[in-house]
This record gives C-alpha cells, sequence and structure tokens, in this order.
C-alpha cells in the first residue's frame, strides 16, 4: 500500500527498512544511485552488514570502506589471546580494542535480559 520503507514508522528514522530521502550522505552527492528519492542506506548501518555474534561482517566492513574511502576498517581478531602471537599486529588491535572499547558507556545487557552490541563485540574479540 505505501510502498518500501514509506508508511507509519517514516523515513530517516531508525525503522525505515533501509531506505533514506535524498541523495545520500557523501558531500559530493554521487551516491551511485541515480539520483533516486528513495536512497538505500549503506549495509553497515544495517542489520544485513552486522553479524549476529557482534560486530561487522565482511559484507559490512566492505560497505563502510566503499562510503569512507581511505578507510582501513577491517574484521574483528576472533583468535584466542593464548593462540596470538605476543607483539603481532592482530595481537596489538586486540590489546587497543579491548581497551577502548571496555572503556564505553552503556549496559551490557538489554532490559529484556538479552546481550547488547557492545556485549557481543567484546565477547567476539574475546576480551
Amino acid at each position: 500500500m505505501y510502498g518500501k520503507g514509506i508508511g507509519p514508522q517514516g523515513l530517516g528514522g531508525p525503522m525505515n527498512n533501509g531506505y533514506t530521502i535524498g541523495k545520500g550522505n557523501s558531500a559530493s552527492g554521487d551516491c551511485g544511485c541515480d539520483h533516486s528519492p528513495l536512497h538505500k542506506t549503506a549495509a553497515w548501518t544495517r542489520k544485513e552488514g552486522k553479524d549476529s555474534k557482534g560486530g561487522l561482517n565482511a559484507k559490512g566492513v566492505a560497505s563502510y570502506r566503499a562510503e569512507h574511502p581511505g578507510s582501513k576498517l577491517q574484521t574483528a581478531v576472533t583468535k584466542k589471546p593464548s593462540e596470538l602471537k605476543a607483539g603481532s599486529k592482530d595481537a596489538k588491535r586486540r590489546k587497543s580494542f579491548c581497551a577502548r572499547m571496555s572503556g564505553m558507556p552503556g549496559p551490557m545487557k538489554k532490559p529484556n535480559g538479552e546481550p547488547t552490541r557492545k556485549k557481543l563485540a567484546l565477547d567476539k574479540w574475546n576480551c
């Protein structure tokens, strides 16, 4: 009846089926979408780009890097600390991420008892 992304939830809100009005968020306005009034948001902002176990999946990382040229975003270091060589690049990335993310404000559980995305990410990185 209303079309994809249009309805009581409104466009541009958190429940918009991945669509926004306009040319996108890029400064140049070049989004490669034929300048349609309905523009699908990047996968890293939607469920299909997020890993159910926390963090972004490969598709999410690829869409983030496409939207942010020059970005060096990588997927998570999921090896256990005991399997990583001390002082290696992966060990340093993991340690740095854990230090940053552990200090972030916010709960580790939702009101319904499920873990938050923060908790899932920390678990995935073995923090």
